[in-house]
């Protein structure tokens, strides 16, 4: 099979082993292209979902789904036999952190081992989970050689996966790629891959560094954030609002890019992917200080919005313990249903502990464990902002009406600065 060329044709067949948040908008994008494509999955109700027409995932719409599946273009399947009927291989599963803080990436070994178990002649496998550096030639080179050679019987690269949820600007064809192969063949296929869907793609020289772009990425993220996390209790001790100090830094148009401050870090990428990087270089006897040292501020950040919660009731002659909290926002970000390592849940979980009495509203989550309690949005009504001690934004969905909440609840914590202007101080608190 001459991959270049059924690419060109459209009769490369393409599979997506994984088939959530990076996985399935991949798949739709093939299929926008004319490309027949198949996601694999281990989860019965997932890809019944799929197959009827139905998406779970905020950038693919069920409708765009359902059209895909009516003209015979997308497929899903529990059964990874089907794997060796396609000559592309995505491999977009999960890769946690043990409570160790150890990378735990048997969803990939358990990916590639069923790739062996089903193997096809000419296959490229292109690795998008996110992971630490030598992943794809120390772990995946090895699993897929038992079933065949390098160069002949199969290929392989790995590129990072960019996907930001919610993101009407960016989605994945208009935001570069970046690709390494374990050789130059597995480069250049990959590249002729991703250019079929994508407008700009990067070769890299190797796995090794496509893997590490991305743990840079997060991690340029992480630690500008924890800066910005350490000044905003700087600018409370010297009676600044970090806010404005932030505002009026982001007018100078060279040399500063603004980040800003919040009650913690969340999501499927920031929280844990310099913490990959970090664990690697221990393996290596090197010490990360600065993602060390971010990690822990910003991690400390939800026990500090707690304290200053504590501050705001304090002023009201209030305890924290049976104190009525109404937390705005449990999503990690404006717009999005994903609550995924979000620090609202550990704020309500401190919260929780310390016998205030919590609930939540949140338009895009509906439901949420915290600590082990199954919590349920309740409806941002009147009643409620005026019966609760504290509302405290965490998340700042736009779909709130915050000058509402200001007039209503007896005194507010904005984390998120989202009321900027409104209200009168003393009843409005902001981190």
């Amino acid at each position: 099979m001459n991959l270049s060329k059924a690419l060109k044709d459209k009769s490369a067949r393409i599979g997506v082993v994984g088939a959530g948040y990076v996985g399935l908008p991949l798949a739709m994008e093939f299929c926008r292209k004319g490309f027949r494509v198949t996601a694999f999955d281990i989860s019965k109700e997932r890809v019944a979902e799929l197959m009827a027409g139905r998406s779970y995932v905020l950038d693919v719409s069920s409708d765009e789904l359902a059209r895909h599946r009516k003209d015979g273009l997308f497929g899903a399947s529990v059964r990874f036999e089907g794997l060796s009927d396609h000559d592309v291989l995505f491999i977009c599963v999960q890769t946690p952190l043990r409570k160790s803080k150890e990378p735990d990436i048997g969803n990939i070994i358990a990916a590639v081992s069923k790739i062996v178990e089903h193997p096809r002649k000419g296959q490229l496998v292109i690795l998008e989970s996110t992971t630490f550096p030598g992943t794809t030639d120390e772990i995946v080179l090895p699993l897929l050689e038992k079933a065949g050679k390098l160069g002949r019987d199969f290929f392989l690269a790995f590129s990072p996966e960019r996907v930001d949820p919610g993101n009407h600007v960016y989605g994945i064809s208009n935001t570069p790629k970046v690709v390494g192969g374990v050789d130059p063949v597995s480069t250049r296929l990959a590249t002729e891959v991703y250019g079929q869907i994508i407008e700009t793609v990067v070769p890299v020289s190797s796995t090794r560094a496509a893997e590490t772009v991305k743990l840079l990425e997060n991690s340029f993220r992480a630690v500008n954030i924890a800066l910005v996390n350490e000044m905003a209790q700087v600018c409370r001790h010297l009676n600044l609002d970090v806010w404005e100090v932030i505002g009026a830094a982001a007018t100078k148009p060279f040399g500063f890019m603004p980040f800003y401050p919040g009650p913690g870090i969340g999501g499927h990428c920031i929280p844990k992917d310099p913490q990959l990087l970090s664990w690697k270089m221990k393996m290596l006897n090197y010490v990360p200080r600065f993602i060390e040292l971010s990690t822990n501020i910003n991690q400390g950040m939800p026990e500090y919005v707690v304290s200053r919660i504590a501050d705001v009731l304090n002023e009201g002659r209030k305890a924290l313990h049976g104190s009525r909290i109404l937390v705005l926002g449990v999503a990690y970000k404006p717009g999005i249903s994903d609550y995924r390592e979000s620090p609202s849940l550990d704020v309500m979980d401190l919260l929780l502990k310390r016998k205030a009495a919590v609930t939540y509203h949140d338009p895009f989550v509906p439901r949420v464990q915290v600590g082990g309690r199954r919590m349920a949005s309740v409806p941002l009504t009147d009643k409620a902002l005026r019966s609760s001690d504290c509302a405290v934004i965490l998340t700042a969905h736009k779909e709130v009406d915050y000058g509402r909440v200001v007039r209503l609840a007896p005194a507010v914590f904005d984390a998120r600065n989202a009321t900027r202007s409104l209200g009168p101080a003393g009843k409005v608190h902001r981190l």
